[in-house]
Formats: C-alpha cells, sequence, structure tokens
C-alpha cells in the first residue's frame, strides 16, 4: 500500500510539474509575442508543440504570431516564408483539433494576408476562401464573437470596393462586442483576444 501510495504520488507530482512546464512556457512565448519579439516567441512556441502533440493551442499561436506578422509591411521581404510557417502550423493545429472555429477565424486572416500582398492577382480567389472559412465557422459557432467580428471585418473591408451597405455589418460587430462580454474559454490560454479590434471597427462605423 505504502509502495502504491508513493508511486502514485510520483506520478502526480509529474503530471504537476508538466503543466506547470506549459503554462510557464506559454505565459512566456505570449510574454515575448506582447514584447513584439515574434521570431523569438515562434520558437518557444514550436518547443511547446513539439511536447504537447496532443494540444492544438502552441500550433495555433504560431499560426497567428505568424499570420500577424505577414501583414506588417516592415516584413515584405520576409510574407512568403511567415505564411508557409503559418500555413504549416495552422494545418497542423487542424489535424489535432478538426472542426475548431478559432483555427477557421485564423486560416482566414491568414488568406486574407495572402490577398492584400497583391490584391488584383489574389482578391477572388483568396477572398471566396476567406468567406468560406468564415461560413464554417460560423456554422460550428455562431455565439462566438470572433467568429460574428472577424467576419464583419472582413465583409467591410470587401463593401469598401463593392460599394455595399456596410449597416449590417456594423450590426454585427456591435453584437460580437455584446458576446465578448459574457464569452467563456473552456481551457487556459484558448483565444480570447478581439475586443479591443471590436470596439475600434465599431468607432469607424459610426
Amino acid at each position: 500500500m505504502k509502495t502504491f501510495i508513493i508511486i502514485t504520488a510520483f506520478f502526480v507530482s509529474t503530471m504537476l510539474t508538466a503543466q506547470t512546464q506549459y503554462e510557464t512556457g506559454m505565459q512566456k512565448a505570449l510574454s515575448l509575442w506582447g514584447e513584439g519579439k515574434a521570431t523569438e516567441a515562434t520558437a518557444l512556441f514550436e518547443r511547446i508543440a513539439s511536447a504537447e502533440k496532443s494540444n492544438w493551442l502552441p500550433n495555433y499561436y504560431i499560426g497567428m504570431v505568424n499570420a500577424t506578422e505577414a501583414f506588417n509591411p516592415k516584413n515584405k521581404d520576409k510574407v512568403a516564408s511567415l505564411i508557409e510557417k503559418a500555413q504549416d502550423a495552422i494545418d497542423q493545429a487542424s489535424v489535432i483539433s478538426p472542426n475548431n472555429a478559432e483555427i477557421m477565424v485564423l486560416q482566414a486572416m491568414l488568406y486574407t494576408a495572402i490577398l492584400v500582398q497583391d490584391p488584383m492577382t489574389n482578391g477572388m480567389k483568396y477572398s471566396g476562401l476567406a468567406m468560406e472559412q468564415y461560413y464554417k465557422a460560423q456554422a460550428i459557432a455562431p455565439n462566438n464573437p470572433r467568429v460574428m467580428f472577424c467576419k464583419a471585418e472582413f465583409e467591410i473591408g470587401g463593401a469598401k470596393w463593392s460599394g455595399a451597405d456596410t449597416k449590417p455589418m456594423c450590426a454585427q460587430i456591435a453584437k460580437s462586442i455584446e458576446l465578448f462580454a459574457t464569452f467563456k474559454t473552456d481551457t487556459p490560454f484558448a483565444p480570447n483576444w478581439g475586443l479591443d479590434r471590436a470596439q475600434e471597427a465599431l468607432k469607424g462605423c459610426k
């Protein structure tokens, strides 16, 4: 009995240590990203992903960091590699967690990053691909504020070219802000971003 208790205590201790390492690593990687150290953050997320093979979140953040960096004009010479790294990470996250609305929103964002590099060439193809992802995400998680906001924001971007009325999209952004107030994440480090962007977008609507 004593041996069993010792063995059990060992495994519990090991699990707690592993959990602490994961949490510490994720916090550090997110902090690096917040400091503008995207390369360092990506490298740490990659190390976490290699250790947490059944967890989609490290790959999600690799995709998010690199997709975000692809929008930065300062990274014009690195866009192709940023997009490739983001897509690889999104693909891996999707294998671990299929039919995940958060990953679909991220995929749509990456398609948008590709689109803006050359709107005349990429516009029709990648706008369609992005909207396909948003519609899929909407079907899975209609009350996810990021799904609602990002879809509306993307549609407003298209409306600037087509001249379409943006009032319905602005109404969706307003509704997404209400959803942000009650949205609860189900796991630590799950995506919880977007409220500040939605609030700024709504100001633009007015």
